[in-house]
């Protein structure tokens, strides 16, 4: 009797897995097909298939463009937050951790506001210096970055024990900065990994920022997809794919490193 319940416990938790797994992998299989496609109309499969779309997307120079354009912002902005924030970790954990839970609050304050509050207020201090530039778009991702990264540090430098390696490494005569970049950063290195990717993956996909504080003056992947969806359907979904590609890609790098 317990084996037949095992067994149709597992029949249904499989199944369900099953049709989430079509539910989210389904639309995704679409779009690729039609980006391969001649033309899709009559019946339920494509008339035919090609890779001229892909061929088209990447010897467009503007396609081109957007991208380095957005990887430039995406990667600027992450080595910013990673430069700025590691300090304050450190800090926050090894000199004032009554400060901690303080820190916490104060890092998911951009979460707390609504996008379009911030680009108005941006807009209004730093559109006639900054506007529609790459500088404004990074500084403005660091602020989307920085939960992501801090969480993701303070995760990794809470396995660490500070207080005994920066002790051992004093007496032996070693300096406060040799025992941060010999001993801790090393073991922070899967945690820095892990931050970078996670919030790469959520930066390629933002698009009201992009939009609203640079828009066609700086653009980006997300920006340029938007600019041409009254082209031709089969071009879109190329780039769709490829900017899925992208993201899937940092997450799947991410998940394997926290394993």
């Amino acid at each position: 009797m317990r084996e037949n319940l095992n067994l149709s416990s597992k029949i249904y938790h499989y199944s369900l897995l099953f049709l989430v797994f079509c539910f989210l992998v389904l639309p995704i299989l679409a779009t690729f097909l039609y980006s391969i496609s001649t033309s899709w109309g009559a019946s339920i499969m494509p008339d035919g298939l090609t890779l001229k779309w892909y061929a088209q997307l990447f010897s467009d120079e503007r396609f081109l463009n957007a991208l380095g354009r957005s990887l430039f912002v995406c990667f600027g902005a992450i080595f910013l937050t990673l430069f700025s924030v590691f300090p304050l970790v450190f800090a926050v954990n090894y000199y004032f951790p009554r400060f901690k839970n303080f820190a916490n609050f104060c890092i998911i304050i951009p979460f707390a506001i609504p996008a379009v509050v911030s680009c108005v207020g941006i807009l209004q201090l730093y559109s006639e210096d900054l506007g529609g530039t790459a500088t404004l778009l990074i500084f403005t991702y660091f602020t989307i970055a920085l939960p992501f990264i801090y969480r993701a540090l303070d995760n990794a430098i809470l396995s660490v024990k500070l207080e005994e390696l920066i002790g051992s490494n004093a007496m032996l005569g070693g300096h406060l900065l040799g025992a941060i970049f010999k001993l801790i950063l090393p073991q922070l290195k899967k945690g820095i990994l892990v931050a970078v990717f996670l919030s790469f993956s959520f930066l390629m996909g933002e698009f009201l920022y992009a939009n609203i504080l640079a828009g066609s003056a700086y653009e980006t992947l997300q920006v340029y997809l938007y600019n041409i969806r009254g082209q031709s359907g089969h071009y879109s979904s190329a780039i769709v794919i490829v900017y899925f590609a992208l993201i899937f890609i940092a997450t799947f790098l991410a998940s394997l490193i926290k394993e």
